[in-house]
């Protein structure tokens, strides 16, 4: 097949996020699906506090999915959902202590399978492959925000 070069990397990507989505739920207790952690992540990553709708935009899903993915949270004691200041229908979302701890512990479950990667592949392809990945992702986002084409 002499698909495009870029289409076939983007193909690979995909294949690689269903198997790692796979891979990470299968390891994982307490009912933490990986919509979930991917928003604990975000917080643990970016810090702050943001509003349900900035963060569906984010991940790019609708609001009505984002809400449920929240209360499921809250429910957890993961996230608080405070009201917005400025705006007294809105809310604000922040990570509480027990969704950082939750986070992390998701990601020393998943330990043994990453170290195992990492022996397969090594360290040092990772840390190759990184920079290119994350200026990738960069991009992605910015187009996806209509700052680039």
């Amino acid at each position: 097949m002499n698909d495009p070069l870029a289409f076939r990397l983007l193909n690979e990507i995909g294949i690689i996020a269903q198997l790692s989505k796979t891979l990470f739920e299968r390891q994982m207790s307490g009912g933490l699906t990986l919509p979930q952690f991917t928003v604990l992540n975000h917080f643990a990553r970016l810090g702050g506090e943001k509003s349900p709708a900035d963060l569906a935009r984010a991940f790019q899903v609708t609001r009505g999915t984002m809400t449920s993915t929240l209360q499921r949270l809250e429910q957890k004691g993961y996230v608080a959902l405070d009201p917005d200041p400025a705006d007294g229908r809105g809310k604000r979302v922040r990570l509480t202590p027990a969704g950082l701890a939750a986070r992390n512990a998701a990601i020393a479950a998943l330990g043994p399978r990453t170290a195992e990667l990492e022996r397969a592949f090594g360290s040092e392809a990772f840390a190759a492959a990184l920079p290119f990945l994350t200026d990738l992702r960069t991009h992605l986002d910015r187009a996806r925000d209509g700052e680039e084409g």
